[in-house]
């Protein structure tokens, strides 16, 4: 069934949960966009499989909220410059992207037709604080334009947590944040990755819990702050970071 004909019941849900859950308030002309690019989605998925989520109901809970929570960690995120570590589909960075104008949001991700996707969708919704990056996380932490550029950096569900903060905590400028989404494991993987974090300039701030509305197990956000600069030996050429994480 095409979005369109069930989407007002799931946005207004959106809504509800958004407000009781984040203490948000979302107004008609985000559902609005977010419908649309729900709807656009759905529709270059049937020709690029960009999700394996393709039901309302998730899409909404499992792209559309779950980019949302990172409210939780406290920033506005007006005024900043983020960075979305692979981002796929662009979730969260677009999403937080299109609520936030003000935001100065990178997106990347090492797939090109993940990335022209998004570039389609920010033209057709108007959408103009959105740059899309092709590039490894590894060679984008060694490039000036990125390295320690970034007031947040995100990432969703990239890789284990030793590597993944070899890809983000370089991108993060000192004073900033990397916000790892994690799933159940959230406190074991953390822990694994003590080592990497203190080795690359972080440290652990909070771990917030988020429970999503219809989900068996909770998801965490893993805040970091990015206390020093990064040893200009970090990141690793790319590959080294998954296959000798630093533990």
């Amino acid at each position: 069934m095409p979005l369109a004909d069930v989407s007002q019941a799931h946005w207004r849900a959106l809504r509800l949960h958004a407000r009781s859950l984040l203490g948000l308030e979302l107004a008609d002309d985000d559902l609005q966009r977010f419908a649309s690019f729900a709807r656009m989605l759905l529709d270059w998925n049937q020709r690029l499989n960009l999700t394996g989520i393709t039901d309302p109901a998730e899409i909404v809970i499992k792209h559309f909220l779950d980019s949302l929570t990172l409210m939780r960690a406290g920033a506005s995120f007006e005024g900043l410059r983020l960075i979305d570590v692979g981002t796929g589909a662009g979730f969260p960075g677009l999403v937080i992207a299109m609520l936030f104008p003000g935001c100065e949001a990178t997106l990347l991700d090492a797939t090109v037709k993940k990335l022209r996707f998004i570039e389609g969708a920010c033209a057709e919704l108007g959408i103009h604080n959105v740059r899309c990056v092709h590039a490894r996380a590894e060679d984008a932490g060694r490039q000036r334009a990125h390295r320690e550029r970034y007031d947040i950096v995100t990432a969703r569900a990239v890789a284990p947590m030793p590597a993944l903060m070899e890809y983000t905590l370089p991108l993060a400028k000192p004073g900033g944040q990397v916000i790892a989404m994690r799933g159940k494991d959230a406190h074991e993987e953390i822990a694994e990755a003590a080592r990497a974090i203190t080795m690359l300039g972080g440290e652990l701030f909070q771990i917030e819990e988020v429970q999503l509305p219809g989900l068996a197990n909770p998801r965490y956000l893993a805040i970091i702050d990015k206390s020093k600069a990064t040893p200009r030996r970090y990141p690793r050429k790319a590959g080294l970071p998954t296959r000798e994480p630093l533990l």
